[in-house]
């Protein structure tokens, strides 16, 4: 039976969020989620890669990897599709936005090596999704990779002003905040879960 894209889409914002119940993307996840209007960024960052990247890795992989037999290839040909999408876009916010592009910094490129993005990819591949099936996914996920962002970095910024016990300060707490959210997400997966 396959599973309609909408559900997909839902799914993988909430039910099976890349981030909080596979744990891809964490990197930037912890350390750019000090500051909403960084975190807002990044998120905005990683949807844009997320969604066009699985389209051409879609397309890359069944137009060009399966007809040519090529498939042991997938991992680099999909990183290197990453890579350079991830070199336009940071093109473009550099000429037209260089505040995000300033307040990014160095997590902007290390989205080439966000693990999520890639394994966003895999998954549409190992799951055999259609093209309309692989957006939704590469969409759901990156919304929800975003909303996770959103949601740690306000939790954040409420913290700064909150006496937080000496040794839970810094990352001690931001592991248990992210902890709690991934129980919260995951409590919803009576919802619909995709596999």
């Amino acid at each position: 039976m396959e599973i309609n894209a909408f559900v997909i889409f839902f799914a993988a914002i909430f039910t099976s969020n890349i981030l909080l119940t596979n744990f891809l993307g964490m990197c930037s996840f912890l350390s750019v989620s000090r500051e909403v209007e960084s975190a807002f960024g990044l998120g905005l960052a990683v949807l844009f890669v997320m969604i066009f990247t699985t389209a051409i890795n879609y397309a890359v992989y069944y137009l060009i990897l399966v007809p040519f037999d090529i498939i042991y290839l997938q991992y680099i040909i999909f990183i290197i599709v990453i890579a350079a999408f991830v070199q336009l876009t940071e093109m473009i916010l550099e000429r037209f936005s260089p505040v995000l592009y300033y307040t990014l910094g160095i997590f902007l490129p290390l989205i080439t090596v966000n693990c999520a993005i890639l394994g966003v990819s895999l998954f549409m591949v190992i799951r055999q999704y259609s093209f309309l099936q692989s957006i939704a996914y590469g969409a759901g996920s990156g919304l929800g990779w975003l909303l996770a962002i959103m949601a740690l970095a306000g939790i954040r910024q409420r913290l700064k002003i909150k006496q937080v016990p000496t040794g839970l300060q810094g990352a001690g707490i931001t592991l248990i905040i992210t902890g709690i959210m991934s129980l919260a997400f995951i409590g919803f997966s009576g919802i619909a879960v995709i596999q």
